[in-house]
């Protein structure tokens, strides 16, 4: 078969219950909706991280967090960790990525024939095209994403909303779309198969939509989540989730009038849910234009988020601290192949790791042995049963792990020391209270789901932890692998257990 091209497009904080396909009382996602309705939605998909660059660097590498070691932001270049954008180079096709991309420095450049970054202190480049762009424009002054012009000299990003003064063309995700668009004219005028990322920074603050999302709702009609007001102590919420609502609650972070709590988080909810309907905007435009085309069916589209964000649950205004909900741990996941896959939606747990495995496999290339993801093509064509049991999002100190109805965090015992001497956990029932907000982990009819949680979350952990070398019988040698010292390695150094499970088992001391 021909390459496919593909497009993958990241969005930054998507909230999963932020699509009108899922029932949400006010957001409008029509672009969003018809590519679900025209591929595969996974309702259960996880991140592995809900910081930015881990979680991306997740994406682009198949690895989980353990084992590429990033847990914060930006960082030093993760020497000779594979990207699936040099992959896909060395098997012909052109690559670039456009956007907030968010990564280690030179990792994703190396790898990318067009690169354009276009947060400011984000890995190398900066936002020097974008600024470029603005500046030819007269535009410079009005940028209002990376920071409001309000904070003045500071630039500070904000966490209250307004409307945009860019336009959505000049705005950054309808920059991302300019330059995307015009990736994928060259490459199909050039006749080459093209693996485009585009990376849009919204709806991620700063919450200021340009015209007409922005004007699409009314502060009066949003509706606030069902958990934006209960007692947390009650619920035995995480020590540090409640005090985060409290810095909330204390107001001090609202820029506009009123400068209340009350008024500022609907606000802060304007803005988010209108910056959804521009991201929901772009990828309408890009799909649109990959279709006029006629690449549709030539072209797989993948649409998900780095993680999700609180968007008012729990009174929370930002997405920190992350592990403590499903809100920040489950992010929207799309898949469209023209009519190859079986148009559905799948409650499989899928992970963002799994997308490295499953794009190397529908397109035919040979996998990243130094990825830890499955590959998902089987529920992309209509298959049932679980590819994996458990779906994992890490901090360092703290791991979350969805596994059927049940969402269980694990923490480090002297993580809560004033609070819980004993030790802190968290375990919710996400069918029947699916806005977390009974904790069930000090439950003791519960102790046994608490316990097999934790267990798979062990089982995971050894089964997945890459080492530097092991004893005894090492995996067969590819062209992925080189020779060091009696130990076949791949280029991020370590060994991929995973996948020589039943070798290792067998040969093992």
């Amino acid at each position: 078969m021909n390459k496919p091209n593909v497009l993958f497009i990241l969005s930054d904080q998507h909230n999963a219950k932020f699509l009108s396909m899922n029932g949400h009382p006010n957001v409008k996602t029509p672009c969003l909706d018809k590519l679900a309705a025209q591929g595969v939605y996974f309702n259960n998909a996880i991140t592995q991280n809900p910081i930015c660059t881990p979680s991306r660097m997740s994406w682009i590498s198949g690895q989980y967090c353990h084992n590429h070691g990033y847990y914060g932001l930006s960082g030093p270049n993760p020497g000779g960790l594979p990207t699936v954008f040099g992959h896909f180079r060395n098997a012909g096709y052109k690559t670039a990525a456009y956007g907030k991309i968010h990564c280690p420095e030179y990792w994703v450049e190396d790898d990318t024939d067009d690169f354009a970054e276009l947060c400011c202190d984000c890995s190398i480049s900066g936002w020097a095209d974008y600024k470029k762009y603005l500046e030819s424009k007269g535009l410079l002054g009005k940028e209002d994403h990376i920071g409001l012009q309000e904070f003045g000299a500071a630039g500070e990003q904000a966490m209250d909303g307004r409307k945009s003064f860019l336009d959505f063309e000049d705005s950054m995700e309808g920059y991302c779309v300019q330059r995307g668009t015009e990736f994928i004219r060259k490459c199909n005028g050039e006749g080459v198969p093209f693996f485009l990322h585009v990376s849009l920074p919204r709806p991620h603050s700063c919450y200021t939509p340009s015209e007409p999302f922005w004007s699409m709702y009314d502060e009066k009609e949003l509706a606030l989540p069902p958990n934006s007001e209960y007692d947390m102590k009650a619920a035995r919420k995480a020590p540090n989730m409640i005090e985060t609502r409290e810095f909330w609650l204390k107001g001090g972070w609202t820029m506009f009038e009123p400068k209340t709590y009350t008024a500022g988080r609907l606000r802060k909810l304007h803005g988010y849910t209108g910056s959804v309907s521009q991201i929901d905007h772009a990828v309408g435009r890009l799909v649109e234009f990959v279709d006029s085309l006629g690449l549709k069916d030539d072209t797989i589209i993948v649409y998900g988020s780095d993680h999700g964000e609180y968007a008012c649950e729990h009174g929370l205004i930002e997405k920190a601290p992350g592990i403590c909900s499903d809100a920040v741990t489950r992010v929207p996941m799309i898949w469209r192949w023209g009519s190859r896959f079986v148009n559905r939606r799948v409650d499989e747990i899928a992970e963002s790791v799994d997308f490295v495995s499953t794009i190397t496999a529908l397109c035919g290339l040979p996998g990243l042995e130094t990825g830890d993801g499955e590959d998902l093509s089987s529920l992309l064509h209509g298959a049932s049963g679980e590819v994996k049991s458990c779906g994992v999002t890490e901090f360092a100190w703290s791991k979350s792990v969805r596994k059927g109805d049940y969402r269980y965090v694990f923490y480090e015992k002297n993580y809560f020391p004033e609070e819980y001497p004993g030790g802190f956990g968290e375990l919710y029932n996400i069918k029947e209270d699916p806005w977390e907000m009974k904790n069930l982990y000090f439950e003791r009819k519960y102790a046994d789901i608490a316990a097999d949680m934790k267990d798979e979350l062990l089982q995971f952990l050894v089964k997945t932890t890459r080492p530097a070398t092991i004893l005894r019988k090492n995996p067969d040698p590819s062209s992925q692998k080189k020779l060091r010292y009696l130990n076949y390695v791949n280029a991020d150094n370590k060994i991929n257990l995973t996948r020589n499970l039943a070798l290792l088992y067998k040969n093992y001391l």
